[in-house]
């Protein structure tokens, strides 16, 4: 995760630079963080750099990386976009030197980024059972790895409760304030893991259409309706608990049994 929001800064570093410098680049560029864009923010930056190389110049960028896509047939867009650029010339060395650098750690950050995924993804499947947590839409092996890269030995836990505490999602009842005695998330524990579990239930909601239909049961029913993000944590736990019972128990994922929860309508948060 630390990568991932090294790789950020350096892109938003790049972004600032190219809108004084090259306030076209977006157009020009397209996708702004791939690999093409990448190579020749590393090499020539900027329009007057882009003017020298020439169309076959930008294209040779292209051939080297053996790279695939659609980008080499972007070469014109990119220097006709350079042609008529009225980017800032005045200060443009030292910023060439900035964006080369940013450009350059954004390359080694990713490559960085794809070693440790591969890894995470090898240890997800010397896991038993991990590849079932798979069946639900929406979770895929990143939001899987980074679950299980936080939780650890899932062996250690005895129920599925201590791994919620850990989370920080689990329920501790406000002991001062106007909400006084009203419930919430403890905020305690693991950031990253709470972050994944998020980060799955977002998705599921979105992907999954048995999720998608809890979501809505669970912010609409008539008694104790939740709010959106009531919601999402509610699910969040839900995924938590489908995961433990297929590590420890091998099971399958049973989307019929994940809606059982809409039979009953005076389900409270605490239960839910």
């Amino acid at each position: 995760d630390q990568l991932n929001e090294d790789r950020i800064r350096c892109i938003n570093r790049l972004h600032r630079e190219m809108k004084i410098y090259f306030p076209e680049y977006k157009d020009a560029f397209g996708k702004f963080d791939g690999p093409f864009c990448i190579e020749l923010l590393k090499r020539m930056p900027f329009p007057e750099d882009l003017c020298a190389a020439g169309i076959e110049g930008i294209k040779d960028v292209w051939h080297a990386q053996k790279l695939v896509g659609k980008g080499y047939a972007g070469a014109d867009n990119i220097y006709s976009k350079a042609q008529g650029s009225i980017g800032l010339k005045d200060g443009s060395k030292s910023a060439k030197i900035a964006v080369e650098w940013f450009a350059s750690e954004v390359s080694e950050l990713t490559a960085k980024i794809k070693e440790v995924n591969e890894l995470l993804e090898q240890k997800c499947k010397e896991i038993p059972y991990a590849e079932n947590i798979l069946d639900i839409s929406g979770i895929g092996k990143n939001i899987i790895s980074g679950i299980i890269a936080e939780m650890g030995d899932i062996s250690r836990f005895d129920d599925v409760k201590e791994i919620q505490k850990l989370s920080g999602l689990g329920l501790v009842a406000c002991s001062s304030g106007k909400h006084k005695g009203e419930t919430k998330i403890s905020h305690r524990g693991r950031k990253r893991l709470r972050y994944w579990l998020f980060q799955a239930a977002k998705s599921a909601v979105v992907h999954s259409p048995e999720f998608k239909e809890l979501h809505v049961y669970y912010t609409t029913r008539n008694d104790n309706p939740l709010k959106k993000m009531q919601s999402l944590i509610v699910i969040a736990c839900k995924i938590l608990r489908v995961i433990y019972a297929i590590l420890t128990k091998g099971t399958t994922y049973d989307p019929k049994k994940l809606l059982s929860d809409i039979k009953r309508p005076n389900e409270e948060l605490l239960a839910a």
